[in-house]
């Protein structure tokens, strides 16, 4: 059974949602992404994530056309590049994604990551364009700790509604503190990349162990559901792994399906250390 979260304002959203890196980037994929993402949200999947970067608004254009008539549906999340962050440039940049996404709102507006407009500005400038409508809510992405003790000090700082962080198996370094951090201050905490980079991760002969005692709808669970479903079990986190075919969605749904063990994390753990320190927050 799927998770849920609840965000500081009292919005309930299931713990999976859809990202969207790299979707848009091929005409020739277009349909099928496209499908994917109607197909996640029949099944409920509310949540879609993407950015002004990502192919150049070419994913915040397929996502556009992908909600188009279900707008309703879906809590929307896209982020602005560091660069054009400032207090003049953001209310242009946050129409200039509503014109490609095809709506008047934009739920979640994240600040892609941290560059050299003074964070006060850029929450002066995302509080404006909640006040006019615009925006439900504004977040951050690839913040720290520290970065969050900063934000905090900031004024309007505290309305910071989630953070977007890498986390995976294989980049575990925010289990040490940041996450905590993050549920304290009812901040929620968005997993990109939770399937990890490259196929690595999903050769691991730990996950390959796990998956052979597990059983999905779609039939035996596979190491990738293993691997997401470990990232579901966290409170306070909806994970947005990339699913570019309805077979890969319909994938990534089942994994919620998964309750992990006391046995499998322990597994897990041994074979896939937690972190002993703090390490330098990973971002891609």
């Amino acid at each position: 059974m799927m998770g849920s979260v609840t965000l500081a304002d009292g919005t309930r959203l299931p713990a999976l949602g859809m990202g969207t890196w790299a979707l848009g980037d091929r005409a020739d994929r277009r349909a099928q992404e496209i499908e994917s993402l109607r197909g996640g949200l029949d099944q409920g999947l509310r949540l879609i994530d993407t950015a002004e970067m990502y192919g150049s608004g070419r994913s915040e254009s397929l996502v556009g056309e992908a909600i188009a008539g279900r707008r309703d549906e879906v809590y929307l999340v896209t982020k602005i590049v560091p660069s054009n962050a400032s207090r003049r440039q953001v209310p242009e940049h946050c129409r200039a994604s509503l014109r490609r996404l095809g709506t008047d709102r934009i739920d979640l507006y994240l600040l892609h990551w941290q560059g050299a407009v003074p964070l006060e500005e850029t929450v002066e400038a995302f509080e404006r364009l909640k006040d006019e409508g615009l925006i439900g809510a504004w977040g951050v992405s690839n913040f720290d700790a520290g970065d969050m003790d900063t934000l905090a000090h900031v004024t309007g700082g505290v309305h910071c509604a989630a953070n977007q962080v890498l986390y995976s198996l294989d980049y575990r370094g925010v289990e040490f503190d940041l996450l905590e951090a993050d549920r304290r201050r009812h901040v929620l905490t968005m997993a990109y990349s939770p399937l990890g980079q490259g196929g690595d991760l999903l050769r691991a002969p730990v996950l390959a162990r796990i998956a052979a005692r597990h059983e999905t709808t779609l039939g035996p669970a596979t190491p990738a559901q293993v691997a997401l479903a470990w990232v579901l079990r966290q409170p306070n986190l909806v994970a947005i792994p990339k699913a570019g075919s309805p077979a890969h969605q319909r994938e990534n749904i089942a994994a919620a399906e998964l309750a992990l063990s006391a046995e499998d994390l322990a597994a897990i753990d041994r074979s896939i250390p937690p972190p002993a320190r703090k390490v330098p927050l990973a971002m891609i």
